[in-house]
């Protein structure tokens, strides 16, 4: 979709980050929510369903949902039934514990689901360094009982300065399951912001990994890899940053931010137990800051159409403002801090 057409706020975001949980059965070392222990004050079923209602009436798309993992929540099939239900479509990023033999086969009747199962390495060495020991086989295991009950997935991969080397054995173990290959931008958000020294890409990874995409149409990136992309992968529409454009993300309190990886207190647009989600999405004052962010410095960069000034919630971990350039787009790599 074309920059100027998203920039004023569409009627409602074509898609929407629920993050339904914060407990998790793991702690990953780079985890964006610093995902755990439950919250006494997360959305109660009801609150769920009044959400979900909320976001077909509005004619959402897609609702991306995450965690923590949500299938600990004991009410989360239920919750998958009613959106599938009343014409969303979902993606699920699972941590694929939790997946054995009758949970694949009851998520094989789901045609509206999309399901991500993370992955964070091609040996345990490197992904149990990251994702804790032993989940590497576990994972595997869980992959292969959606592939014997049918199930669509991706293997979804956060880039790291340990997995960089293992890309290709990645994506060639994602095509031996029949799923796709994600890679997910590491962001120093929530026990990313501990890990980074550690887990961040170097700036030559960053620079081959651009040109790795170049070669793998079928790999997806999905977030704002766009600023790594060439022209070629622009035109498949990675182009721009959706946050509060085209998309948002709801806490598991029903607190919304701009994008899963700015659930900072300063980007606060409101509490949906208090204001409607469509009031929010209309006049919440970070929005229509991040609809009107004119990110100067990137203005005369001659990737700028293809860049548009990247990940504003890399500028903010970086450098605590929005309004400043990514400091990993490709212009930007070599001072970024």
């Amino acid at each position: 979709m074309p920059a100027d057409l998203a920039r004023p706020g569409l009627r409602a975001p074509v898609n929407v980050t629920w993050e339904v949980t914060l407990k998790c059965n793991l702690r990953c070392a780079h985890c964006l929510s610093d995902a755990g222990p439950e919250s006494a004050q997360e959305l109660s079923p009801a609150e769920c369903r009044r959400l979900i209602d909320d976001l077909a009436g509005l004619k959402v798309f897609q609702v991306n949902i995450g965690g923590g993992e949500p299938f600990i929540r004991e009410d989360f099939l239920e919750l998958l039934d009613q959106a599938h239900d009343r014409g969303l479509v979902t993606c699920v990023s699972s941590n694929g514990l939790l997946i054995d033999h009758s949970l694949a086969r009851r998520l094989a009747g789901m045609e509206k689901l999309y399901l991500q199962v993370s992955l964070d390495g091609a040996t345990a060495e490197v992904n149990d360094s990251v994702r804790g020991r032993g989940t590497y086989a576990l994972v595997l295991k869980a992959m292969d009982y959606l592939v014997r009950e049918g199930v669509r997935f991706s293997i979804n991969t956060v880039l790291t300065r340990q997995n960089y080397p293992q890309l290709e054995t990645l994506r060639i173990l994602a095509h031996e399951y029949g799923a796709e290959m994600r890679v997910s931008r590491f962001r120093p958000s929530g026990r990313g912001k501990d890990s980074r020294t550690t887990l961040a890409p170097e700036v030559e990874q960053l620079e081959a990994f651009a040109e790795w995409l170049e070669r793998y149409d079928k790999v997806r990136t999905g977030d704002s890899f766009f600023c790594l992309t060439s022209e070629k992968r622009r035109r498949q529409g990675l182009d721009m940053c959706g946050a509060a454009k085209m998309t948002c993300c709801i806490s598991p309190v029903g607190m919304v931010y701009p994008c899963a990886f700015l659930q900072e207190s300063v980007f606060q647009a409101g509490d949906i137990r208090l204001t409607p989600f469509k009031d929010i999405w209309d006049r919440a004052p970070i929005f229509s800051q991040l609809r009107h962010l004119n990110v100067k410095a990137c203005r005369t960069c001659p990737r700028f159409e293809t860049c548009r000034g990247g990940c504003p919630a890399m500028a903010y971990h970086a450098y605590r403002d929005i309004s400043r350039g990514d400091p990993e787009c490709l212009v930007n790599l070599k001072t970024a801090v």
